[in-house]
């Protein structure tokens, strides 16, 4: 994951971003080189099954960063898609 900076104003995540976050957070701890990315989603999902769970402002832009890497990287490790040699 890349080092994301502290913005000065984060967005309140709405219902729908939370669960798209943690619908790919599985795939994110399964596919983390790094210990600490994989640790953290693993304890995020654990604790998502909390009733009234919501992330903390700590909690909710590691989430997002680690879930736009695994998109960024999987296209990145892709190559790129040329459809005139497919």
């Amino acid at each position: 994951m890349s080092y994301h900076s502290r913005q000065p104003f984060q967005k309140a995540a709405s219902g729908a971003e939370i669960e798209r976050l943690l619908h790919h957070l599985p795939t994110v701890a399964r596919l983390a080189e790094e210990t600490w990315a994989k640790g953290f989603a693993l304890s995020v999902l654990k604790q998502s099954r909390r009733r009234g769970w919501t992330p903390s402002a700590k909690q909710l832009p590691l989430m997002r960063g680690l879930v736009n890497d695994l998109f960024t990287c999987a296209s990145d490790d892709e190559g790129d898609f040329n459809p005139i040699e497919s």
